[in-house]
């Protein structure tokens, strides 16, 4: 079999980059200076990588994070009352291998939603589905599935989700049906599930704005219980953006 022939049937089977790294070294003749073991070893490596980067790129984009949110570009500003230690630790995912929840809370623009995001995105990064969405937006779509009948199917789907975001928590009151599907996914995700709630609402709120005690009750013991607190402080980020 010659070279050609072996590029063809690594694109057959659907080894893409291995067979385009081949060919660049057939034309450029950069064989020398490799063992056999060595040279099957980069290929290999290569493909891993191709298909890593790939999957992780569907990742984050099945996830719908809003902003590139990344870690490395966390600020730890006295004035933000956020723990580097604490976030850090967050940072190694082991929350969710424990199935424990993040609430981040504290006044528009001092960066919730980008801490969280930052942690979605390193989820994608490891490998394991996240989905972020606008409570307000997220509770309506799930009402709407109740009105087509797909609401079952809906709650199966976010059963694969290992970690959920869920932004501006509690900036509209929950009626029945919102309330109904939040206890649906809360109990749903408790113990198994990892959920981050981002509000402007301190969490001695939340009580009143979910309504009927029994089901706030219920939806607060699971969610509460078994989550990291962050309450940041500080001006709006969005206005030193602005300022720039």
């Amino acid at each position: 079999m010659n070279n050609t022939q072996t590029v063809e049937k690594l694109r057959q089977m659907r080894l893409t980059a291995m067979a385009e790294l081949h060919q660049q070294h057939v034309t450029s003749n950069q064989f020398s200076g490799s063992t056999p073991d060595e040279y099957l070893a980069l290929l290999t490596e290569h493909e891993w990588e191709d298909r890593f980067n790939k999957k992780v790129k569907r990742m984050l984009k099945n996830a719908s994070l809003k902003q590139n949110a990344t870690l490395a570009d966390i600020s730890y500003a006295e004035n933000r009352n956020l723990d580097k230690n604490m976030f850090e630790r967050l940072s190694t995912l082991d929350f969710i291998k424990k199935a424990e929840n993040v609430i981040i809370t504290g006044p528009s623009g001092v960066g919730k939603s980008y801490l969280g995001q930052a942690l979605g995105h390193q989820t994608c990064i490891s490998g394991e589905k996240v989905l972020y969405s606008n409570a307000s937006r997220f509770f309506t779509k799930l009402k709407l599935t109740k009105v087509d009948g797909t609401y079952l199917k809906e709650l199966k789907k976010l059963s694969t989700v290992k970690l959920l975001i869920l932004d501006d928590f509690g900036l509209q009151a929950f009626d029945n049906h919102a309330r109904e599907a939040l206890m649906d996914v809360i109990d749903q995700r408790y113990g198994s599930l990892s959920t981050i709630i981002c509000s402007q609402l301190p969490i001695s709120t939340w009580y009143d704005i979910i309504g009927e005690s029994t089901i706030a009750d219920a939806i607060l013991d699971r969610l509460i219980n078994s989550s990291h607190r962050i309450n940041l402080n500080g001006e709006s980020l969005r206005k030193g953006m602005l300022n720039n």
